[in-house]
């Protein structure tokens, strides 16, 4: 399980009593359910723990020279189908050279990796048994899942298999700054490490969302922990499953969220919708006719509020089919036609089409070049740039969480950045200290941000 920065300098205010409210209607809640006996055997068997392990060498004896095993996490998991298909998260099996699957009924089976997506921290594993039948459960529509509905988590938690913990929908939409995919299910329900990569069940016995992340400031369950919702969990299994790895729209622009101050400023009822600041040359966006400071209301017959709206609705778009984009431009409504291309293709491409200069440096899954004239051309920077550009990314890296094309490394650790190579170095050094993430100092189009990065 991941503790989350959510929460840096969090106060927790307590108050005793009742609030009335006037207009608001008396609303009747519902009982809890009896006992939540049947619904645990029924679901426990296709929840399963997952154990993790590096093959290292030992010392310089003969003996010693042959691999070992070095245990590397613990989790949990679920099977969505009879023919041995596990859903976790990324970080419980990360690195690991072997993994061990255990079902509940004491059962242990080797597992390969079919997929995993580093961006929203979900892998897909196979059970190495081709002519076993395995007990299953599926995904239901997290859509459905109100504030206040009961929830069952199962897991694997501290590696105590098979622990049941019940608990309420907290909260939806959570963005815990773990990527730009954020929208959690926050809930009350026991979550502790180990939890990590098992099921979030409704009533119904489907699964709603998959546990990955908890807050807590001693590393223990204080009754916040934090689901990918079924929906998008899905969607990135159904591609790992499909093509090995995820296949996201990309539509070539930096946006921001809308302001009160911005609009009140352009006449709006209320701010809502994503505000374009920069338009990427040769882009699906720059094709379509999007310009900087189009207000974007809808993607593909999606309502866009905020940023991460669109983010989710590109990403959900097949990739080269044209769908309706509505922008707000100069106080009127335009559609325009886009054609979205795909994420994963431009990140790795992104330099392709620019001079590469002798000085250019990769490392940490990045391209790293200096802001010469064709590389601000190319990714439409503006003329006074500082610091290294990056122009392509591994998508498989964990740079790609945080980090595009066109962006700009302006410090890594505080440290000023002017040269790639320096920044290749720094990072290199940082991940042989293994120092865990690294602050650095980001400008995306008008943007100035922090993030953390991996090396």
């Amino acid at each position: 399980m991941v503790p989350s920065a959510l929460g840096r300098g969090l106060a927790v205010i307590m108050a005793a009593g009742f609030l009335a409210v006037a207009g608001i209607n008396e609303a009747a809640a519902r009982g809890a359910p009896e006992s939540f006996a049947d619904l645990a055997e029924r679901l426990t068997p296709a929840v399963v723990n997952i154990s993790s392990s590096q093959r290292v060498r030992g010392g310089q004896g003969e003996l010693q020279k042959k691999f070992s095993r070095q245990p590397v996490s613990l989790g949990s998991g679920f099977i969505i189908d009879a023919g041995g298909i596990v859903v976790t998260n990324n970080h419980v099996i990360d690195d690991a050279d072997d993994i061990t699957v255990k079902l509940h009924d004491g059962r242990e089976f080797s597992a390969t990796v079919r997929g995993r997506d580093r961006e929203t921290d979900l892998a897909v594993l196979q059970l190495e048994a081709s002519s076993t039948k395995f007990p299953f459960v599926k995904f239901g529509n997290d859509a459905n899942a109100r504030v206040g509905d009961w929830v069952v988590a199962i897991g694997n938690p501290f590696g105590l298999g098979g622990s049941v913990t019940v608990g309420i929908v907290s909260a939806r939409n959570r963005d815990i700054n773990s990527g730009q995919y954020d929208d959690f299910i926050q809930t009350d329900a026991a979550i502790n490490r180990g939890n990590s990569g098992g099921p979030l069940f409704d009533m119904d016995g489907t699964v709603i969302g998959v546990n990955t992340a908890i807050f807590s400031q001693t590393g223990v369950s204080v009754g916040v922990g934090f689901a990918i919702p079924a929906d998008l969990s899905e969607t990135v299994v159904t591609q790992l499953l499909e093509f090995g790895e995820t296949r996201r729209g990309w539509l070539g622009v930096s946006i921001d969220d809308m302001t009160p101050e911005l609009a009140t400023t352009l006449g709006l009822r209320k701010p809502e919708g994503a505000v374009v600041t920069l338009v990427r040359p040769n882009s699906p966006a720059a094709d379509a006719g999007v310009k900087a400071d189009d207000i974007v209301l809808q993607f593909n017959r999606r309502t866009v509020a905020s940023v991460r709206d669109l983010t989710r609705a590109v990403a959900d778009t097949p990739i080269g089919q044209r769908v309706p984009m509505v922008v707000q431009r100069a106080g009127k409504r335009v559609t325009l036609q886009v054609v979205v291309d795909r994420r994963e293709t431009r990140m790795l491409s992104a330099a392709a089409g620019a001079v590469l200069p002798a000085n250019a440096a990769k490392g940490a899954g990045l391209t790293l070049q200096e802001p010469t004239e064709d590389i601000k051309r190319a990714f439409g920077l503006p003329p006074n740039v500082e610091g290294v550009v990056v122009t392509a990314v591994d998508p498989d890296s964990p740079a790609a969480i945080v980090l595009q094309p066109g962006d700009i490394i302006l410090e890594i650790g505080w440290e000023r950045i002017t040269r790639p190579s320096s920044a290749v170095s720094k990072l290199d050094k940082l991940r042989n200290l293994n120092s865990g993430p690294v602050q650095i100092y980001v400008q995306r189009g008008d943007l100035l941000f922090y993030e953390s990065l991996r090396p």
